[in-house]
């Protein structure tokens, strides 16, 4: 299980992919959570980017140019949001597109900031779920469907919703179950788990085995296997 602390679930929306081509963050989500529990401290805008949202991007987060007209822009919202941010460690599903867009905002406003880097740790939730599921997909909504978190709601993306969202996956693929609970709260006497034993004298277990054909079709998804791998370890 991560450490405690102070940590920021982070996202943007945007209005494309690449701030050298003078893309712009347009929503902001954020989420805190403090010694691993979700508070209600929460920080979320809308940005008028002063520039047009590039199709591809809109048909993913549905943000329009004309929503944005009367939004505030990032100079307007940057004390704020740096406020929110500074010291705590961002959690971020691809931490350079978002960090990457943050550097960008940050120059523009006053490059005398500096880099996201410099006053906050940053985790990307992406690097950590690719090792913890090497060859397996690690999207958001792939990572949902693995803990079991429910994103029917999540039919656009959402730099808020997306936070959110992230926090959840957050709890439980860095600590489990346990992860929404006080650690300190485990220790105690009234939380503690009760350990069954079983009794030595129970009844045996009726032991059901397999039939002839059930172990022909065993015997063959064993050589297909072995067929695809080139090496199953049930076969050797």
């Amino acid at each position: 299980m991560r450490k405690k602390g102070r940590l920021v679930v982070l996202d943007t929306e945007t209005t494309g992919l690449n701030p050298k081509e003078g893309h712009r963050i347009i929503e902001i989500g954020c989420v805190e959570l403090v010694n691993r529990r979700l508070t209600d401290r929460k920080f979320h805008m809308y940005i008028n980017p002063e520039r047009q949202i590039d199709d591809g991007a809109m048909e993913v987060h549905g943000i329009t140019n004309e929503f944005l007209k009367d939004k505030p822009l990032f100079k307007d919202v940057v004390d704020d949001f740096l406020a929110f941010i500074r010291g705590a460690e961002l959690v971020i599903h691809n931490a350079p597109f978002d960090v990457g867009f943050m550097d960008h905002e940050f120059a523009l406003y006053d490059k005398a900031i500096g880099k996201t880097e410099g006053f906050c740790s940053v985790f990307d939730s992406l690097v950590y779920a690719r090792k913890k599921h090497p060859g397996q997909r690690n999207s958001l909504d792939a990572l949902c469907k693995r803990y079991g978190i429910d994103n029917s709601h999540r039919d656009l993306h959402g730099a808020l919703l997306d936070a959110e969202i992230l926090a959840e996956v957050y709890l439980l693929m860095t600590g489990g179950q346990l992860s929404m609970l006080d650690e300190d709260d485990l220790t105690s006497d009234t939380n503690a788990q009760v350990i069954q034993r079983i009794d030595s004298d129970r009844p045996p277990l009726n032991i059901i085995r397999c039939s002839a054909d059930e172990l022909i079709e065993h015997e063959k998804t064993l050589a297909m296997l072995d067929k695809s791998s080139g090496a199953c370890v049930w076969m050797q």
